[in-house]
């Protein structure tokens, strides 16, 4: 080795510099406090490091041995952020009646969302968000329940500790939902597991130009506590709500307590924002968009292990679906599920199914179905495809249509097997 370099102060910075950046890395093991805060205080100081947080397992201390996070509240996430887990547990405390993470611009009180962009929440190894022990609520808005208290309970009803707590909302709002982006543009969420949330896993609102990739869930809309089998509702997996658009959705797999992805579009009735009255965070405006366009989702391999279906469309009179593209659902259903749809589009319900016109450019293609039927179409569609449907049910069918064909308009059928 030359002398020279070795004496440079340059060269052993260059040496140093790994290390450097390793002690400098934003994690929420700088900082003393509950988990909550600590991640809270990492986030916090993300300018710093160019808006980067890193979320590895927590380092035991005195305060706890444990090496997963335990959160009191949900991660509040800015724009122009980007959250990187590593190999790491993050679990709601049975404190908590929050989400898992949540965008900054929303939350109860807000009651105008304002539009954030560039937040990015990405997994690397094996990343587990999971519900708490004993939930203080479930559910999408059903009336809570819990066998451990006293009185009697709406039926359909959903676990909750606060089910009769004073002073406390005796309904589930959108808090439980796990992980809930409202007015986000250009976004990712991506290698990530939701274990047992609290309602849906993931829900986007007025949400564009994103991804959500390779997401793992585990719900079942049953659970044992404390020796009793107690309902967790609407546990669906991803559900994309009224003004998404430009969102590609791929590598989704495991098991829903309900629908593992659905786009739902119903009713365009204004609503204030930031209220708990309504599962929508993010409020509407008379001249918001209210459909849901230009998506894309494919690979999806899973089963609604509620009995739902694996994959929703779900819009109204009011609502409409422009250039949307299913490509690839497998149906991994045990022996003792069986779903009523692989993918079912439209309803009877939410007030009425949608004319065909507010259903175009629909493309639903390579379906490998265990469930009642393979592809239900509840309403007409225009400009549409449906193409490779396979029935692997002896007692199903490949593909149903409630309406007749001739309602809808240019709609391409082929290759289905039955």
């Amino acid at each position: 080795m030359n002398m020279n370099m070795v004496k440079c102060p340059v060269f052993f910075l260059v040496l140093l510099l790994p290390v450097l950046l390793r002690a400098e890395e934003n994690t929420p093991n700088r900082f003393k406090g509950s988990d909550s805060e600590r991640i809270a205080a990492a986030i916090a100081d993300s300018p710093r490091f160019g808006g980067l947080v890193k979320i590895p397992p927590r380092v035991p201390d005195e305060e706890a041995e444990r090496d997963y996070w335990l959160i009191d509240s949900a991660i509040i996430v800015p724009g122009n952020t980007t959250v990187i887990f590593e190999n790491c547990r993050i679990k709601l405390s049975d404190r908590s009646r929050d989400n898992f993470i949540r965008s900054a611009n929303c939350g109860h009180g807000i009651e105008k969302v304002v539009p954030l962009e560039n937040i990015h929440l990405i997994g690397i190894g094996t990343v587990v968000f999971e519900g708490a022990d004993h939930p203080r609520s479930t559910g999408d808005g059903k009336p809570l329940y819990s066998p451990f208290a006293e009185g009697e309970f709406a039926p359909n009803s959903s676990f909750g500790t606060d089910c009769a707590a004073e002073g406390q909302r005796h309904r589930g709002d959108w808090r439980n939902i796990g992980i809930l982006l409202g007015r986000v543009s250009r976004f990712s969420i991506r290698n990530i597991t939701v274990r047992q949330p609290h309602a849906w896993s993931i829900s986007l609102e007025r949400c564009s130009h994103g991804t959500v990739s390779d997401i793992s869930f585990e719900a079942s809309e049953n659970r044992v506590i404390d020796g009793k089998p107690l309902k967790t509702r609407n546990q669906d997996g991803l559900n994309l709500r009224k003004g998404c658009r430009h969102i590609l959705i791929e590598n989704i797999s495991g098991f829903t307590g309900d629908d593992v992805v659905a786009l739902t579009a119903l009713d365009t009735a204004v609503c204030p924002a930031g209220t708990f009255d309504r599962f929508e965070i993010s409020g509407t405006e008379p001249d918001d968009e209210n459909g849901i366009r230009d998506v894309i989702l494919r690979n999806v391999a899973g089963y609604a292990a509620g009995g739902h279906q694996i994959v929703r469309l779900l819009n109204t009179p009011e609502t409409e679906f422009r250039n949307i593209l299913i490509d690839g659902v497998l149906d991994t259903s045990p022996e003792e599920v069986t779903d009523k749809a692989a993918v079912l589009i439209g309803d009877t319900g939410y007030g009425g199914p949608a004319p065909a016109e507010n259903t175009d450019g629909l493309i639903v293609r390579n379906v490998i179905s265990k469930a009642q039927t393979g592809v239900w179409l509840r309403q007409p569609v225009r400009n549409s495809v449906i193409d490779g449907v396979i029935n692997r049910n002896p007692n199903g069918t490949a593909l149903k249509m409630d309406p007749e064909p001739e309602q809808s308009e240019n709609l391409l059928i082929r290759n289905i097997i039955e």
